[in-house]
């Protein structure tokens, strides 16, 4: 699990003063920004701020390093050199929104022992050396960190359909995938994957009730509604699609169905999220099209917010 963000020039009186820092920590509390001493008996992995923030930037790059690193340290600290000041509190915050998937982040409601089962079985129902079913892992786990960072207080049902919103990709899209010959994204997904989530849930002794509501909100994700919980839960998927999974989708799919995705999942997400798009740092493929779109966006309301 990523622990600790270590810094070489940390200070006497600890990282940069001023609001950046404070929004990294709010940002990410389980999280400790600390010197470059603090990580000793951990795992620690030198990022180069600078190499994060080139031209020719690729975060599928960075990936296995940081994903590898963590499978291998159950204490992992990032120690982030080669910039400061605001550069670096910048960097910061992209790099922990990238990876937050490996903080693990949980509140009142998903701390019992519960959730460690639900976590244990989640992950059981994913065999990790298949690329595409880690990719789809990797996702439900950044999935849920976003639906903690929107709302900390979340509910136990809506952190778990974060979990498992994907899960009937398993069978679907294991070995690749098929979303371009879906006209509905919907038809992929819902009824099967929704079912299957209840059963789990329901096997490590979650309440009927929880386990129903897991069932509706799988179900309706891509159909938000009125629903708060439905709102939230697509939010954080699309939002996740964009911090982690937009590089590698655009280099799966050609340019039409990469525009197409990009414009759909930018649409799915609530105005007042798009805020969220600058904390994180995309290849430059990702950007010039989130950029036409945000652009075009920008038309019909009052900015990209």
């Amino acid at each position: 699990m990523l622990r600790q963000l270590l810094l070489s020039d940390y200070g006497t009186e600890g990282p940069c003063a001023g609001n950046g820092w404070a929004l990294v920590q709010a940002e990410f509390p389980t999280v400790v920004v600390a010197p470059l001493s603090a990580g000793r008996g951990m795992r620690v992995l030198r990022l180069d701020v600078s190499e994060w923030g080139s031209l020719d930037f690729d975060p599928i790059t960075w990936d296995a390093r940081v994903f590898g690193a963590d499978e291998a340290s159950e204490q992992l600290a990032l120690h982030l050199e080669g910039a400061r000041g605001e550069a670096l509190v910048l960097a910061a915050l992209e790099v922990l929104t990238r990876y937050q998937g490996l903080v693990g982040r949980r509140n009142e409601a998903s701390a019992a022992p519960l959730f460690d089962r639900v976590l244990a079985r989640h992950r059981a129902l994913h065999d990790l050396a298949r690329p595409l079913v880690r990719a789809d892992y990797q996702h439900a786990l950044d999935a849920w960190q976003w639906v903690l960072r929107l709302r900390p207080d979340a509910n136990l049902a809506v952190q778990a359909a974060a979990l498992f919103h994907d899960v009937e990709r398993l069978v679907s899209e294991a070995d690749r995938r098929v979303e371009h010959r879906a006209q509905d994204a919907q038809s992929l997904e819902d009824a099967p994957g929704a079912e299957l989530a209840r059963k789990v849930l329901k096997e490590v002794g979650t309440d009927v009730a929880i386990c129903q509501r897991v069932k509706e909100l799988v179900t309706q994700h891509e159909r938000p509604g009125d629903d708060p919980d439905l709102a939230l839960l697509n939010d954080a998927d699309a939002l996740s699609f964009f911090s982690l999974n937009a590089s590698a989708f655009i280099r799966y799919f050609d340019a039409e169905l990469s525009r197409h995705k990009v414009a759909n999942t930018l649409a799915r997400l609530r105005p007042e999220q798009r805020r969220r798009l600058g904390q994180m740092r995309f290849a430059p493929t990702v950007k010039n099209l989130l950029d036409v779109q945000l652009a075009s966006a920008s038309l019909y309301d009052d900015g990209p917010a």
